[in-house]
């Protein structure tokens, strides 16, 4: 992509790996698995293996617990709850204050509950990063 000074370079003077015939026919392919939320491939070797009989579900935090993930000094609500508000916010939103990320929370369209939680800071305080705000807030961090 080509861009000169200020100006964005458009959709025209873009280069893209396939024509718009290609995005058509892959999105004709995926709108079964959007529309009908199961598999449309007729081919049975194309589907996912499932989990072998005897073998362990996958999840992402099997059984509940977060065994051997959970930093010392933290338990797993901590660790929970700090991932919630690091995952509505980017590199770009620090150093901030408790408004600005508010506003940050906002603009990446968090839940009620993550904007409430960024409302809780302390006003006058500048947060250099996400450890920084969850110690503010009260939640162990690891030592």
């Amino acid at each position: 992509m080509t861009e000169s000074g200020d100006q964005f370079a458009g959709t025209s003077a873009r280069s893209t790996k396939h024509n718009p015939r290609v995005d058509e026919e892959l999105e004709h392919e995926v709108q079964g698995l959007l529309k009908g939320e199961r598999s449309t491939r007729s081919e049975e070797w194309r589907e996912v293996e499932p989990s072998a009989e005897g073998d362990p579900d996958v999840d992402a935090v099997p059984n509940g617990t977060l065994v051997g993930g959970t930093p010392v000094g933290m338990d797993a609500d901590a660790v929970e709850a700090r991932a919630e508000l690091a995952r509505w916010l980017d590199r770009a939103d620090f150093p901030a204050t408790g408004p600005d990320l508010v506003q940050a929370a906002l603009d990446h369209r968090a839940p009620d509950a993550v904007v409430a939680e960024f409302g809780r800071l302390p006003e006058g305080e500048t947060y250099e990063r996400i450890g920084d705000v969850v110690r503010a807030l009260g939640y162990p961090t690891e030592t």
